[in-house]
């Protein structure tokens, strides 16, 4: 008598249904998230001493910016489109705009023009490869600037692109760049340090 195999029947595997950021945005209160390639991306919630660094940077760009009515500072995971069909909506700490770009912006919902400067604060659970993935996508979109703050080793590196990268020190005084020309501040006073 012939010994006969069970039969096994594969299930199919289920792709996760995309979504676009006009259907992340009118989802209204979704948390703390991320859309990358259609699919959300939960992210955990950040601790105090991200949200109080990310309150100092933020508050250092407005100051200058307001005062030489150059445009507008964003904080708080604000939407950015970095890529269209599917597509990805990154979660900016800080932004900077100025009043040129941001007269181009078209989409009711999430930014779908690039702010010269982009601040992001590292947390814990933060990859260093998922930084360089947001960096490549931001820099591929026209950010001009990307400063990645690191609460733990008490520095901030300087993004002008990929490969062109400076990194400062507490002692050390970090610029705006040709961004924000004449800004400048003590890496120090970042994380509150005098």
């Amino acid at each position: 008598m012939a010994v006969q195999t069970p039969v096994q029947i594969k299930k199919p595997v289920e792709q996760p249904q995309l979504i676009s950021g006009e259907v992340l945005f009118q989802m209204g209160d979704t948390a703390r998230v991320e859309l990358v390639q259609g699919e959300i991306i939960r992210m955990s919630p950040t601790g105090y001493k991200h949200g109080k660094i990310e309150n100092v940077v933020a508050r250092l760009i407005d100051t200058f910016v307001t005062e030489r009515n150059l445009g507008m500072v964003m904080v708080g995971e604000v939407g950015i489109y970095t890529r269209r069909d599917p597509d990805t909506v990154r979660g900016m700490d800080v932004a900077y705009i100025s009043h040129e770009r941001l007269a181009q912006v078209k989409s009711q919902s999430f930014l779908d023009v690039a702010p010269e400067l982009v601040v992001e604060v590292l947390s814990p659970g933060d990859s260093w490869q998922g930084v360089m993935d947001k960096l490549e996508e931001y820099f591929d979109i026209g950010v001009s600037i990307v400063w990645i703050v690191d609460p733990d080793k008490q520095v901030v590196y300087v993004y002008l692109s990929l490969t062109d990268v400076a990194r400062y020190e507490v002692s050390e005084t970090l610029t705006g760049e040709d961004v924000l020309q004449e800004f400048h501040v003590e890496v120090g006073a970042l994380f509150g340090i005098e």
